[in-house]
């Protein structure tokens, strides 16, 4: 007994290790992609964008998901997690030195290349990670151990936006006003000016990725493999093909509309409560009301799953609750409305952590594949935001056309923008009910 009892407990210290490891990658890359919710205002002013073009932020971030998945999964099959991971964090030091000259230029498209190379770097890592800590214990608590790091994610989210929304929105109403009424010559020093705060920023972000990548590769991250099953739990023979696994291209579907709504949630959040009125200084904090929202829940599920509900349940609810905030947001106005998107947080927390064991459950010699897959989907949060931000420009030309002043209209048209979350929750939640039973059901 007392020998059971010591080999059980080193096995959880053994496991315990690079759980913290991962975490601190997870802490990583959320710190980096959350700070876009103060890009994007930050880049509309200084670049003067629409609110579409403002949102291609999001999009070079997650559109590197679907370009460097698949190679992203090569990469890792040659040099292993501990490798890749390294690798990953050099590649986001790389995007964060190319805002320098981006900075300097003040040129929108080498701010994208610099989020896009970040993102490239990111989707290694993701690439090594989600399916690590899936894998990593038993599935049915995967749920358990996402949420985890989700919790890490989200934290640093939270910060990194608070810092860079500190450094980067600061003074950006002044900025706002003042553009209207000087000349061309003191625009162009004034948008300089503001252009030139992302430098030191980014420098020692970049830094810190480099030590970080350093670090990683002394890790002691263990090798774990996906269980290959020469039946499946049904009594069925081995699938020979990824394409007939229906529940992962579901699976799929379901990540890229949650991915879209996720960012949605985050990154534009900010921006709506500048255009409903709120001061920059006020509105910098919003997205961290979405992230802490989150972070509670993702909490509740560590506790929860798989002890009290299952991970389908989990996401039940979820969607569920999408679908009522959705209503909620674009039926509601001022500071109500932007609580109502901070609450998505609370919505959106699970759906990751369960969509993944959920999808990766049965598939044995093909997870990696599928996993590179799933990280594909995370292109939701290139196309669908943008999508947001054409539904808000042409709402608004449509109530200026009809006589409503600038104020109301930016306010009106943002506020409507939210409808596009209605269609992604129901899909989550089809796949909830039942999209992730399929082709595993008993024949």
């Amino acid at each position: 007994m007392n020998s059971n009892s010591i080999s059980s407990s080193q096995t959880k210290n053994t496991a315990l290790i690079p759980v913290i490891i991962i975490a601190g990658l997870f802490f990583i890359f959320g710190f980096v992609t959350w700070i876009n919710g103060a890009l994007i205002p930050f880049m509309k002013t200084i670049n003067e964008l629409t609110s579409a073009q403002s949102l291609l932020v999001a999009s070079a971030s997650y559109i590197s998901f679907v370009v460097m998945a698949l190679p992203a999964s090569f990469i890792l099959s040659k040099v292993g997690y501990k490798k890749g991971m390294s690798l990953g964090l050099f590649i986001m030091g790389i995007g964060a030195l190319v805002f320098i000259p981006a900075a300097e230029a003040r040129t929108y498209w080498m701010f994208l290349t610099g989020i896009f190379i970040q993102g490239a770097g990111m989707t290694l890592l993701q690439t090594a990670s989600n399916p690590y800590i899936t894998i990593l214990g038993p599935i049915d608590s995967a749920a358990k151990r996402i949420a985890i790091m989700g919790i890490a994610n989200k934290v640093a989210g939270a910060l990194g936006s608070l810092i860079f929304g500190a450094i980067l929105l600061s003074g950006i109403d002044e900025i706002n006003e003042k553009l209207n009424t000087v000349s061309a010559i003191e625009k162009a020093k004034l948008l300089n000016t503001m252009a030139d705060s992302v430098v030191m920023p980014y420098i020692i972000m970049a830094i810190a990725l480099f030590v970080l990548g350093i670090l990683i590769r002394k890790a002691p991250l263990p090798d774990v493999e996906a269980q290959t099953e020469s039946e499946s739990k049904e009594g069925e023979t081995t699938k020979t093909s990824i394409f007939q696994f229906p529940h992962l291209w579901l699976g799929v579907l379901t990540l890229f509309m949650y991915v879209g709504v996720e960012v949605i949630a985050g990154d534009t959040i900010i921006a709506y409560g500048i255009a409903l009125g709120f001061p920059a200084a006020d509105a910098k904090f919003f997205t961290t009301f979405t992230l802490m929202a989150m972070v509670a829940t993702y909490g509740l599920g560590a506790f929860l799953i798989p002890r009290y509900i299952s991970q389908a349940f989990a996401l039940k609810a979820s969607a569920v609750l999408g679908i009522l905030l959705s209503f909620c947001i674009v039926f509601s106005s001022g500071l109500v409305s932007v609580l109502f998107v901070a609450a998505l947080g609370i919505a959106n927390a699970l759906v990751w952590p369960a969509v993944w064991p959920l999808t990766l459950k049965g598939l044995g010699k093909f997870t990696k594949t599928a996993s590179a897959l799933l990280i594909m989907a995370i292109s939701g949060g290139a196309i669908i935001p943008p999508l947001y931000g054409k539904l808000v420009d042409g709402n608004k030309a449509e109530y200026l056309a009809q006589g409503m002043n600038e104020a109301l209209a930016t306010a009106t048209a943002s506020t409507k923008g939210y409808w596009i979350l209605l269609p992604c929750y129901l899909v989550i939640l089809y796949y909830a009910v039942a999209g992730h039973q399929l082709g595993l059901r008993k024949k």
